[in-house]
């Protein structure tokens, strides 16, 4: 959709003709609201609630200990990897799904500097989540002797830093600011050359682009469930072991249920085969239920559909923005060019904070991320393009009318 300028009645015709506009339906979503933060908390599918009901009442009110057989739970954190592996491209065996994205990024970390012996440097980048620098720096301090180099959109790039010295690079397919889109399998490939292993944070591109660990050749890679996955808040994340590393690869918090028998509680550990032997703990059973629910619903639907409508959404939104709100004070700081973008886009704007609080009490959610960002997720099973429509003349009021300045914006909260 490309008109030399856009209307509501051109986005109602596009709704009408869109291919996944029925999929709306399958989520609950409050009247009254026009949700653009699916990149950092999705929506629950509508048979969360009765697959949570079900679990709790029946399997744990009902089979008690026994679900742990006969409903399958020692096994779910597999089972649901498995579902999960088509989404990321990735094999049968290859994915667990567990612990938090943190935790699971501290393992992978750690097991590939395992895999490198006596390689010096590990490298990140400066601009990714903080959570990818935090544990880069705490795995290399802890083992100690690691160099940290970090690279950057504005340099240096990673063939600046890489040599035979490198054991590990992390990098995120999705920055998660701005929405630019790294080509994976070409940054892993160069990283190759210097038998450098990679580790890739899948957590804004899972669910909202077609994603190929495989094809790519990654080694190691992980992600989280609640945002595009739509998996609930605090959703067990995933990580993926590529098989030709999973029998050399060490789990470094070793926990029971990473063990190759666990139940015959001896005294040394034993890795399980493959990816099992990153399990570490008991998973929080109730928290699988929502993810069960979302993931039969991404069993039905097409990746390559999602992305095309993901495509349309944030050139829409940026046309949109650069139709109605010149002159507001906004810049697009996410790229033009779709191809680099995931899905979301991400706007300056100098009161961005106040601006963003104002559009989230107008019935338009996105979220801030400091200083000047206010980030809009796009996502394509339940957004229509009426609602981008609607959203920018909410964005356009708020700035034109400067509602932004009420005092009480500026108080900033926890979450923002």
């Amino acid at each position: 959709m490309h008109p030399s300028r856009i209307d509501r009645a051109a986005c109602r015709q596009a709704d009408a003709t869109d291919p996944l506009a029925h999929v709306r339906d399958e989520f609950v979503l409050p009247d009254g609201v026009t949700y653009l933060d699916g990149n950092s908390l999705g929506p629950p599918p509508r048979d969360a609630e009765r697959r949570l009901r079900e679990m709790a009442t029946v399997e744990w009110g009902q089979g008690l200990v026994r679900s742990w057989n006969d409903a399958g739970w020692f096994d779910k954190p597999l089972a649901l990897g498995d579902r999960v592996a088509p989404l990321i491209g990735a094999d049968p065996g290859e994915v667990v799904v567990c612990d938090s994205t943190s935790v699971n990024l501290f393992k992978v970390v750690l097991a590939a500097l395992a895999l490198r012996p006596g390689r010096t440097a590990v490298v990140a980048e400066s601009g990714s989540f903080p959570t990818d620098l935090y544990v880069t720096e705490g795995a290399a301090g802890l083992l100690g002797g690691y160099e940290h180099r970090l690279i950057a959109e504005g340099g240096p790039a990673l063939a600046d830093v890489l040599d035979d010295d490198v054991a590990v690079v992390l990098l995120s397919q999705v920055d998660y600011r701005t929405g630019r889109l790294l080509d994976m399998a070409a940054l892993t490939e160069r990283a190759h050359r210097h038998g450098v292993l990679v580790v890739w944070d899948l957590c804004h591109s899972a669910g909202a682009l077609p994603v190929a660990v495989n094809d790519a050749g990654v080694d190691f890679a992980v992600g989280c469930t609640y945002k595009y996955l739509n998996g609930g808040p605090g959703a067990p994340a995933f990580l993926f072991a590529a098989a030709r590393h999973q029998d050399a690869a060490r789990n470094p918090v070793p926990g029971w249920h990473g063990h190759a028998d666990p139940f015959a509680f001896t005294t040394a550990y034993r890795p399980a085969a493959g990816v099992a032997r990153f399990r570490t703990g008991t998973p929080p059973m109730l928290s699988y239920a929502p993810l069960e629910a979302s993931l039969d619903l991404w069993q039905r639907v097409d990746l390559a559909a999602v992305r095309d409508k993901s495509l349309r959404l944030t050139d829409l939104f940026i046309q949109l923005v650069d139709q109605e709100c010149a002159g507001l004070g906004l810049e697009v700081a996410s790229p033009r060019d779709a191809a680099q973008r995931g899905s979301q886009v991400a706007v300056r704007h100098e009161h961005g904070y106040a601006v963003m609080r104002a559009l989230i009490e107008r019935g338009v959610i996105g979220d801030f991320r400091a200083p000047d960002l206010m980030r809009f997720g796009f996502t394509p099973l339940y957004l229509r393009y009426a609602d981008v429509w609607d959203a920018v003349q909410v964005l356009r009021e708020v700035l034109r009318a400067e509602l932004w300045r009420d005092e009480r914006y500026a108080v900033r909260a926890t979450v923002t």
